[in-house]
């Protein structure tokens, strides 16, 4: 899906939570180890060959020796189908490469080499920089302003929580306050999808004050996209095929959905981990991610991001460029946030080595990419990978080699950067920061707001007060972070920098990257509460449901007597809830699976679902006057201690339904 979050990507973490609830509804897993994530082992990132830090090396012949020697391995290693690379420098193409394999071949076909020149790539989320440029021209030409309330421009209207206004500063910073939307993001039935259809029905929820909250939103650059449709009176895509895409000389890119014929026997083939060749992706909201384009266009586009002047003529005058590439936010809504990374106006900072670095990733299901520019050295350099690889991080740690490879090896570190944070004042820090967190990009308005009990993340206090973050920031293994100015932390070993807010001696959020953020977990959603909470509870009511067959067959092998009538009304309604609660768990672990895979669920279902949960929830009362009477009537201890035991499980079933949200009015995801 179009998302710049390759290392967590949506699939993933909705894959995990699909087979954590699996697990709490299957009884024999429940007790064993519910709610436990699986951990994929990383790639390891392929060293760069000796690097000869020195910018003036970057030169054709050194840089296709220097992929020639990564790329090739890396992607046998892999099982990555192919990979298509461009770099540029000084305001020229110095090379593109093509690697393995635009397509596999089966059957009686020849697998077909990679063309860098021929062959289209699904860039995903990179496709965002083409809408802010989109965008910034009309605000070069007065037509936009970047802190009107975006509603003023706009014909329906978008859901509140706050009432600062939403400006199109924030949709380019990913700080408007929108709840993630998974549904219509990636389609593949060939059909057009209408923008404003998509924007218009069901708009997600607004989590967080405008300004406050870095989130990463496909859903806000869609609306800046629609912005630019509705100003331009122009159809997003063909406003982008003129003025963007033909001014930078990208002859052979478009956002159209399907593929023009012209360019369609153009298109590399996404492969899935198993290397099948898949269909070709419909992005569902066009501005957020559905650009295709060979490397030597988006070359181009490089080229004209830093000013060049490569088809018919700039993409925006110097001050507009210039407001594109400088941090758009600073400390008046960040707060100390904006002492880390910050995204500019549509790009992240992903500065190393010193040097200041702007760039972005992309991906949908079968295509992975990453664009870095270079704006004091004019270089940049593109990548993109027709799949994702057997492992879960195959495509992330293969970008990150090249990019940072990249970086290492011409535009190496200058000079040591310097800490100045007293002991004491890192101490009191590293104990205010601790504790459990979760991602800002999520969702929290329906049933998906289970999504939250997986991909979390665990700071504690090491060594030297150092935050061990398990796992760390786009990674899938530990990190240590220690801090080098005040609420500012750079990963031990590493480059990566995060910045922390704190309201009344704790930290509220931890900005990570650009436009991701982390939030502490709430103390009724914490791993160590919910996970015991629920898997007991669902291993009492399946035992339950197991001991009635059961029951019965005992009472009829040894003869004994059918039970007392008396309480016969309040025993079958409390069965009735025990069989709704099972049934509308498992409800709910069979649609995570299925939004998983990108496939609708019905409203019916997930209405019927809902009821079966309610049913699960209002047994509470009848549960509870089974107890009194197996009290009253002196039952045993055996049986009352069972309709105890099935009260606690239906009211722990139903306090996990409404903690999260599952018997919400919204059902849109």
């Amino acid at each position: 899906m179009p998302v710049q979050d390759p290392a967590r990507s949506r699939a993933s973490r909705l894959r995990r939570l699909g087979a954590t609830l699996v697990a709490v509804v299957a009884v024999a897993a429940t007790a064993a180890g519910c709610g436990t994530a699986p951990t994929v082992a990383p790639v390891p990132t392929p060293p760069a060959p000796g690097a000869p830090g020195d910018p003036a090396a970057l030169n054709a012949t050194d840089v296709d020796a220097w992929l020639d020697g990564l790329l090739p391995a890396a992607l046998q290693r892999t099982g990555i189908p192919g990979a298509t690379v461009a770099v540029v420098r000084d305001g020229e193409i110095l090379t593109a490469r093509g690697y393995g394999h635009a397509d596999t071949g089966s059957g009686t076909s020849q697998p077909v080499p990679v063309d860098p020149d021929r062959h289209l790539f699904r860039v995903g989320s990179v496709a965002k920089l083409v809408t802010a440029v989109a965008v910034l021209q009309h605000v070069q030409s007065g037509d936009l302003d970047l802190d009107a309330d975006v509603e003023e421009y706009l014909d329906f209207t978008l859901p509140r929580r706050y009432d600062e206004a939403i400006t199109l500063r924030h949709l380019l910073t990913h700080t408007a306050g929108f709840e993630e939307r998974v549904a219509g993001l990636i389609g593949r039935d060939g059909s057009s999808p209408d923008l404003r259809t998509a924007l218009a029905t069901d708009p997600p929820e607004q989590l967080y004050r405008p300004g406050t909250t870095p989130a990463y939103s496909n859903y806000g650059n869609a609306l800046a996209g629609y912005v630019v449709e509705r100003v331009s009176g122009t159809p997003f895509d063909e406003y982008v095929g003129r003025h963007v895409l033909a001014r930078s000389g990208m002859a052979s890119s478009t956002f159209a959905q399907p593929l023009p014929q012209a360019l369609a026997d153009r298109m590399a083939r996404g492969h899935d981990a198993a290397g099948v060749a898949r269909p070709f992706e419909i992005v569902g909201t066009v501005p957020a991610g559905a650009l295709s384009a060979p490397a030597t266009d988006m070359a181009r586009f490089m080229l004209a991001l830093a000013g060049e002047t490569v088809g018919e003529g700039p993409l925006l005058d110097p001050p507009t460029r210039e407001l594109m590439q400088r941090p758009a936010l600073d400390a008046t809504s960040l707060g100390t946030l904006a002492d880390g990374p910050r995204m500019t106006l549509g790009l992240f900072d992903e500065s190393r080595n010193g040097r200041r670095i702007l760039g972005h990733g992309g991906d949908t299901l079968y295509f992975h990419s990453h664009l870095q520019i270079y704006p004091q050295e004019r270089a940049g350099i593109f990548v993109s990978l027709n799949g994702g690889g057997r492992g879960g991080f195959d495509s992330h740690e293969l970008r990150q080699a090249v990019v940072n490879g990249f970086a290492d090896r011409y535009f190496p570190a200058t000079s040591d950067q310097p800490t100045g944070v007293d002991a004491e004042t890192t101490a009191a820090h590293a104990a205010a920061a601790s504790g459990t967190y979760t991602e800002s990009r999520g969702i929290g308005s329906n049933f998906l707001t289970l999504i939250g009990l997986v991909g979390r993340t665990t700071v504690s206090v090491t060594d030297d007060n150092r935050l061990l973050f398990e796992p760390g920031p786009l990674s899938a293994t530990p990190a240590r972070y220690e801090e080098v100015a005040p609420w500012v932390w750079r990963e031990v070993g590493g480059q990566r920098t995060l910045a922390m807010r704190v309201t009344d001696d704790r930290v509220t959020a931890i900005s990570y990257d650009s436009a991701f953020t982390l939030l502490p977990v709430e103390p009724a959603r914490a791993t160590a509460v919910v996970v015991p909470v629920l898997g007991v509870s669902v291993l009492v009511l399946a035992l339950t449901v197991l001991s009635w067959p059961f029951g019965a067959l005992v009472r009829r092998v040894l003869g004994r007597p059918r039970r007392d009538p008396a309480g016969r009304t309040a025993r079958v309604l409390s069965r009735v809830a025990v069989a709704g609660a099972l049934l509308a768990l498992t409800g709910w672990a069979v649609s995570v699976v299925t939004v998983m895979g990108l496939q609708d669920v019905s409203a019916a279902s997930l209405r019927t679902i809902q009821a079966l949960q309610v049913i699960g929830l209002l047994g509470v009362l009848p549960a509870g006057v089974r107890l009194v009477d197996d009290v009253r009537r002196r039952v045993g201890r055996h049986r009352v201690a069972a309709s105890a035991l099935i009260l606690l499980a239906l009211a722990c079933t139903g306090w996990f339904a409404v903690e999260f949200m599952l018997l919400a009015p919204s059902i849109s995801y």
